[in-house]
């Protein structure tokens, strides 16, 4: 691996910092801890909030206190995805790794989503040789699984006037809006039933996909675990008459699923048929997705002998809706090149001791009637075939302000430091900003950040010298709002 300078230093040694915190999804408390202690460290006014948001405050430098209040916000969890499913992310730290002008993770997600927006955060917070008016940083925790911190953030805890989220992952761009979202989740009671005699038993294994971002990376034609699985157990249940012992697939609400896994038992007599079936359909697969899937993996095993299996009537009507069900895009914005409305069938979870299957999927969209729309296609779907369907309460998009200083002075600072306009554009994710939207009428609002890939997925990697130009694009903001 070629080696390359960590510019800002500070910055990278913040991060480095930050990842040596385990900060999992609902189990921040070590970075609250962290963060409260940072802050106080330095002598600045330090908040946490009922929900565990933290605020840290920093006064104007000399002869910018007329300057008006800007809060710098980015979330303190990060998307917990090994690629071995060993890692211990409530105990261990991250450990990174530099490939060219790439910094990555060994075997996990970086946490530069959001690690490195904190970083920055903390960057600021010591230094004493930048030019800033007040400012605000803002920690938010829970933002990858339910954006609580955001939603119970109460209005009052922020007080700024400009609000600049460092939650983006493409440099040179300035994100003004985002998109809506909500979770459906459907269950199926099924009958635990004796497996038949004679039977042959296999595991069927899907693994290696790319995966990434349910909202940012659906557009790019990147397979979904659970769709495959389930495709080939639609394909091959009547031509084998399959019964399903156990499925357990994909992962996070928010991730495109990259594993899916499934134990089934067909007759003996239909053995060579499920193996025949089963090359054909890795074959077309491989074809079908050879420019995003080129890691995909595919794995037909003999599996244990089992006693107990799903009765065939709800095996059958769970198939053939995953079959049947949404999944990618489902419109473009009819005014910008966007994703406008998507679903992401996320995971799937047959419970044993409950005698159910659980199946989680995700709905976004900048048009709340289309996500409202979106949510009611899944659920009639999952209706139609018996299961029991909840509609989660959601979250709202973020429209665009058309008369917003903070992204004339973004983007006018853009072009004095880098010589050409920068891409404002919405995202097909969901942002905070959303939530702040409501919370705060109002709030002016912008978001970018240096360049990621790979993000909710262990392959995730931030661009090296992105974060150097993201950090001189915010001070030149802070210097000149």
């Amino acid at each position: 691996m070629n080696k390359i300078e960590l510019k800002p230093a500070r910055i990278f040694e913040c991060f480095a910092e930050v990842n040596k915190v385990p900060r999992p999804s609902k189990k921040e408390d070590k970075m609250i801890a962290y963060l409260i202690d940072y802050g106080k460290q330095l002598g600045l006014e330090t908040l946490r909030d009922e929900c565990g948001n933290v605020i840290i405050r920093k006064p104007a430098t000399p002869g910018m206190e007329q300057k008006p209040t800007v809060i710098l916000q980015s979330h303190m969890d990060m998307v917990c995805e090994p690629s071995d499913g060993s890692f211990d992310f409530e105990n261990n730290p991250i450990e990174t790794l530099i490939d060219g002008e790439w910094m990555k993770a060994n075997g996990t997600t970086l946490g530069a989503d959001d690690g490195i927006g904190i970083a920055m955060e903390m960057a600021l917070l010591s230094a004493d040789d930048i030019e800033h008016g007040p400012i605000e940083c803002v920690f938010t925790r829970d933002e990858e699984t339910g954006l609580t911190g955001a939603f119970e953030m109460k209005p009052g805890f922020m007080t700024g006037k400009y609000l600049i989220n460092l939650d983006s992952e493409d440099e040179g761009q300035i994100f003004v809006s985002c998109a809506g979202g909500c979770r459906t989740q459907a269950i199926f009671d099924y009958i635990p039933v004796e497996v038949p005699a004679g039977q042959f038993f296999a595991q069927i294994c899907v693994s290696g996909l790319t995966g990434g971002h349910s909202g940012d990376d659906i557009d790019k034609k990147r397979a979904n675990a659970n769709k495959l699985l389930m495709r080939f157990l639609y394909q091959t249940m009547k031509r084998t008459n399959l019964h399903v012992i156990d499925i357990q697939a994909g992962g996070l609400h928010n991730a495109i699923p990259r594993e899916a896994m499934a134990v089934v038992a067909v007759p003996n007599d239909y053995k060579h048929q499920l193996i025949a079936d089963w090359n054909v359909f890795t074959a077309e697969v491989e074809q079908e997705y050879e420019a995003t899937e080129p890691n995909a993996k595919f794995d037909l095993s003999s599996a244990d002998a089992q006693s107990v299996m799903m009765d065939d009537d709800t095996a059958r009507r769970l198939i053939r809706a995953c079959q049947a069900v949404c999944n990618g895009v489902f419109a473009m914005c009819q005014s910008i090149e966007l994703v406008e409305t998507s679903s992401n069938l996320a995971s799937i979870r047959l419970d044993a001791e409950a005698h159910t299957v659980t199946l989680n999927s995700s709905q976004r969209s900048s048009l709340l009637s289309a996500r409202h729309n979106m949510a009611n296609t899944i659920k009639a779907c999952f209706e139609l075939a018996g299961a029991r369907v909840d509609v989660g309460e959601g979250y709202p998009g973020w429209a665009m302000n058309p008369n917003s200083q903070l992204l004339k002075v973004a983007v006018e600072q853009y072009k004095v430091l880098f010589g050409k306009e920068p891409i404002v554009r919405g995202i097909h994710a969901g942002l905070e900003c959303g939530l702040f939207s409501e919370k705060y009428p109002g709030l002016d609002m912008v978001s970018f950040g240096p360049t990621l890939r790979g993000v909710h997925s262990p392959d995730e990697k931030l661009l090296i010298p992105t974060v150097q130009m993201v950090w001189d694009h915010l001070l030149a903001i802070l210097k000149n709002i």
